[in-house]
């Protein structure tokens, strides 16, 4: 294996590991809140088979390009060197610090710095977008459906189809947020996988992904369980819908790439604002400082990104 070679699969592996270690929890962790009873190896083996399914459709349609083509604009750079492997380890460390940073940000502007403001601004409007419509949709069912949920046990009866519901909620968003956020895994590897090639990577992330879901998520999933009733199977089903169908839209409007993590923080942020106001008529300072945390995080993601960019291009001079 020569250098590049080397180089290529290293930043594919650590891109792999960030990327999954931080924004699939964005996406999986409602899910492994609600399911914490249940062996990780089940959770992992359901989660794996739709991450393969939507790998290879990705692959098959788009002449093999998983990343069904949202890296048009990040021609694949033939001498990779060790300047590229900065990113992922950089978002390695903050990932551990439980810090929501942005892969796209941190991984994708390395490759293409002039993609950065199109990046920003898809992002910024996706933040919006999440906040507006979880605030205006807990808004409007909070008192009649969220406060249920808040003060009854789900009943026996109804566990059975909301667990259905809440697998078929995560499978959905799932499937939108890896779409959105292979670009930033596979931006190392050749626009055109071959067979071989697929193979090595799909194993690499499946075995990423079970030492995730071993480790119940980690730092990141921390985030997701302060919010209120987070762990509650149905509140977390509605949560799910929400922010796949968010992903959704965003996937149809443009291929250009964009943070999930950025459309995250936004719909949990309206999501509590909602339901701390219609619940007590207020929105207690504790909470806004939490939600202002929560968005000062991903903007200090944002700038050290930009900071990476300088960096790269003095020590590759």
């Amino acid at each position: 294996m020569d250098y590049t070679t080397m180089i290529m699969w290293l930043g594919f592996i650590l891109a792999g590991y960030s990327v999954v270690g931080n924004d699939s929890i964005q996406t999986l962790g409602t899910f492994l809140s609600s399911n914490e009873e249940r062996p990780w190896y089940v959770l992992w083996i359901y989660a794996g088979g739709i991450l393969a399914v939507t790998l290879l459709i990705g692959w098959a349609n788009y002449e093999g390009d998983v990343s069904y083509g949202r890296l048009d604009k990040y021609p694949f750079i033939e001498d990779l060197s060790w300047p590229y492997l900065l990113p992922p380890l950089i978002l390695m460390v903050l990932t551990r610090s439980g810090i929501p940073v942005s892969t796209s940000f941190l991984i994708l502007t390395f490759f293409n710095p002039k993609n950065l403001q199109d990046m920003v601004e898809k992002s910024l409007l996706g933040y919006v977008v999440a906040f507006g419509v979880a605030l205006l949709l807990y808004f409007l069912i909070t008192k009649t459906v969220e406060k249920r949920f808040i003060e009854t046990t789900i009943k026996k009866r109804e566990k059975t189809l909301w667990t259905v519901l809440q697998w078929c909620a995560t499978g959905y968003l799932w499937s939108m947020w890896l779409i959105q956020d292979f670009a930033n895994i596979f931006v190392y590897l050749p626009r055109d996988l071959s067979g071989k090639e697929i193979t090595i990577s799909l194993s690499i992330l499946l075995a990423l992904l079970g030492y995730i879901f071993y480790s119940r998520g980690g730092s990141i999933q921390k985030i997701v369980k302060a919010k209120t009733n987070t762990i509650d199977i149905r509140s977390a089903t509605i949560i799910d819908f929400t922010y796949g169908t968010v992903l959704f839209f965003f996937k149809e409007m443009s291929n250009i790439p964009m943070s999930t993590t950025w459309v995250f923080i936004g719909l949990l942020a309206g999501r509590e604002i909602a339901i701390r106001y219609q619940l007590s008529k207020k929105v207690e300072g504790n909470t806004w400082k939490m939600l202002g945390s929560d968005l000062a995080k991903v903007f200090f993601g944002l700038v050290v990104s930009i900071a990476l960019v300088y960096v790269m291009r003095w020590l590759t001079v």
